[in-house]
């Protein structure tokens, strides 16, 4: 019966889910053949689920020295698969892909950083949140700025990745500070390192680790709440709610017995900026 509620979901909806995908800037091949997605009880007759994170997010996932996908988002799907009592496949998945391949069926779940907007819960379903994401300034210890209004001054460049979402709000309300764009995080940290910028106005949740490469250097790394606070969850099929009431469900406990924030803290090198509220009503 579930299952053939997907079947007919995806096949009246086809179109505008394919509609809503290109207006999200992502593609599918054969999005025509939307598969449906598999029930909690599938997963649990298969004894197998498909998670799919992004390794070239770290700390959130990242191939070890073993060429193995290890990380934050991994350790988290093993504890789900666990409480489960099914084998975990773990998929790499690459940003553009993330929505695509939950909406075809070729994960069950997806993570790497997927956060809820009002846009892409359109195109699937969002499971509770299951961690924060919370920008900031970094800068030298030795330029310790301590809110946003201090770097709006002709004397403060700031470094920043092309594309990003800051650069808008930056361009906007700190119009004086001038812009130092470069095409990667990895070039921005270097640049902060080696003194070329004062100060970075971005997400700060990987920083610590991130950062950790330059250990004779001393950062601050201040939040900025005003910004506001988004939440990424697990992204789960449309209406593929067997599934993800049982998630929102386990991530419940995992927040509740502390799991989730013992992770964070092993891999991101510090606690949560902002804690996901614990609640039973999701």
């Amino acid at each position: 019966m579930f299952k053939s509620r997907i079947r007919g979901f995806l096949q009246v909806n086809g179109l505008r889910i394919m509609a809503l995908l290109g207006a999200l800037g992502v593609a599918l091949p054969g999005m025509a053949d939307l598969a449906a997605a598999k029930s909690l009880d599938d997963i649990l007759k298969a004894r197998e689920i498909r998670i799919g994170v992004n390794p070239t997010l770290p700390p959130r996932a990242l191939f070890n020295d073993k060429n193995e996908i290890d990380g934050f988002e991994p350790d988290l799907a093993k504890a789900l698969a666990e409480k489960l009592g099914v084998k975990l496949t773990l998929v790499a998945v690459g940003s553009p892909d993330r929505i695509p391949f939950v909406a075809s069926d070729k994960v069950d779940l997806v993570m790497g950083a997927m956060s809820r907007t009002s846009e892409r819960a359109k195109v699937i379903d969002f499971s509770a949140p299951i961690h924060s994401e919370n920008y900031g300034i970094i800068s030298l210890a030795s330029k310790p700025f301590a809110k946003l209004s201090d770097l709006n001054n002709e004397a403060i460049t700031l470094v920043q990745v092309r594309g990003t979402t800051a650069i808008p709000y930056i361009q906007k309300n700190i119009p004086k500070a001038k812009l130092l764009l470069l095409d990667n995080y990895n070039d921005r940290d270097r640049a902060l390192a080696q003194g070329r910028a004062d100060a970075s106005f971005d997400g700060i949740d990987a920083v610590a680790y991130r950062l950790k490469i330059f250990p004779n250097v001393k950062f601050n790394i201040v939040p900025v709440p005003e910004w506001g606070v988004t939440y990424s969850s697990f992204g789960v099929a449309k209406g593929n709610y067997s599934l993800r009431d049982w998630v929102n469900i386990a991530l419940y406990e995992l927040h509740s017995t502390g799991v989730v924030e013992q992770l964070w803290e092993k891999w991101f090198l510090k606690p949560m900026d902002t804690k996901v509220p614990v609640t039973p009503y999701f």
